[in-house]
């Protein structure tokens, strides 16, 4: 008899809400989270915290920041669908972690295949190989290094997957991904991250699917801007290098008459509009992400949707950010609010961006990464499309969308 709070059970509890909420498609991916042991990668966890949907702290900086986590079932088995690993696969990890991924990496490429785990923390990897050893994962191979060089070592692979947050992708993966390989990352641009699984396309990597996630970013990619809006430090904006935003000439800006626009668009409270963001980084090269803290909200002065993390825009000495109110028992209805001498005018196109996501919330841009320094006749437009050129530090990004 299995006891209801045995390790055995919960697992198969933890996997089964997995599948409810619609990941674990594949087969082969179920059959590997069923079978590997969680708890004995997080021995410092419950058992009931080893398989519930959190993250599992594993190392954290002086400030309580994460720096290294088990990541949430949810997510790894969301990663693991868009990976698509096959038997015998050459797999190489970003981000070693407990060794949990990797020990169901092994499971789903093979006897035949190779599972490579990199991290740049020898604290990690410590403890990631202690993990692997104790389950039989003997086979995985873990290397301390800078992930942004990727496993060199062991290279081509058919699939790499990072599980730490990326800005950008490095020469390494082009150099080490075989030809039709598969790379899934989490990517930030935009002040948003996305699991990005990409296809190799000769010299281009292009995306055939996107899913909302956050990590752990990587040490070492220090692209994203920031700064305060506010003289208390209460809000701040989020960009990228490339992008024409100076926090200096929004300094003050909460403080100016605000005019709020409504799209006449409702939500449920569990309707995800986050794909609001995601089209509009196809389409304005202005968006960013706009963060408040809980006394800036209580004050009334900055009102995001999502308090930690909101879609805006940012121009000049103006901006726009979204927010929603309650029009009924369980209705929404979106909008933004504009501050500045142009902010009616942003938040005007902020609720253009809304309604268009509102005629097909379900479509999502595609993403094709190059390196840098790509030639330009080597960079696939489609005319047809809307687009956005993001130029990071070593790749280049396309987001496209009708």
């Amino acid at each position: 008899m299995i006891v209801t709070n045995s390790p055995e059970a919960l697992r198969a509890a933890m996997v089964d809400h997995i599948k409810a909420a619609g990941h674990a498609t594949n087969p082969t991916v179920e059959r590997a989270m069923r079978t590997v042991p969680r708890h004995d990668f997080v021995p410092e966890a419950s058992i009931d915290d080893a398989y519930a949907d959190i993250a599992v702290i594993t190392k954290s900086a002086s400030d309580g920041s994460a720096l290294s986590c088990a990541s949430a079932p949810i997510i790894v088995a969301m990663m693991l669908d868009q990976l698509q690993v096959k038997p015998g696969n050459r797999i190489l990890e970003i981000g070693a972690g407990t060794g949990y991924n990797a020990a169901l990496l092994a499971q789903l490429t093979g006897p035949g295949g190779s599972v490579t785990t990199v991290d740049i923390d020898p604290e990690v990897t410590a403890g990631a190989r202690r993990g692997l050893d104790a389950t039989g994962n003997e086979h995985v191979e873990v290397i301390t290094c800078n992930g942004s060089l990727g496993g060199p070592e062991n290279a081509p692979y058919d699939r790499i997957i990072f599980t730490v947050g990326a800005w950008d992708l490095t020469p390494a993966f082009w150099e080490q991904l075989a030809p039709d390989g598969r790379l899934v990352v989490p990517l930030r641009w935009r002040g948003q991250t996305r699991s990005v699984a990409f296809v190799r396309d000769g010299d281009a990597l292009v995306s055939d699917s996107m899913e909302l996630c956050g990590f752990v970013p990587m040490i070492g990619q220090e692209g994203e801007r920031s700064g305060a809006i506010d003289a208390d430090g209460l809000v701040t904006l989020y960009w990228d290098g490339d992008q024409a935003i100076d926090a200096a000439k929004l300094s003050g800006v909460l403080d100016q008459p605000k005019e709020a626009v409504w799209s006449e668009v409702l939500v449920g409270p569990q309707e995800p509009f986050d794909g609001i963001w995601l089209r509009l980084t196809a389409h304005d090269s202005r968006i960013c992400r706009i963060s408040a803290d809980r006394a800036a909200v209580d004050a009334g002065l900055c009102t995001p949707a999502i308090p930690a993390r909101s879609p805006a825009l940012a121009e000049d000495g103006s901006l726009a950010y979204l927010v929603f109110r309650k029009i009924q028992e369980g209705r929404f209805e979106l909008g933004a609010i504009g501050n500045g001498p142009y902010g009616g005018h942003l938040a005007g196109q902020l609720c253009e961006a809304i309604e268009a996501w509102n005629q097909d919330r379900s479509a999502k841009p595609t993403v094709r990464a190059y390196l840098s320094n790509a030639s330009t006749s080597a960079i696939s437009f489609d005319p047809a499309m809307s687009h956005e050129v993001i130029e990071k530090t070593a790749s280049r990004l396309v987001v496209s969308m009708c």
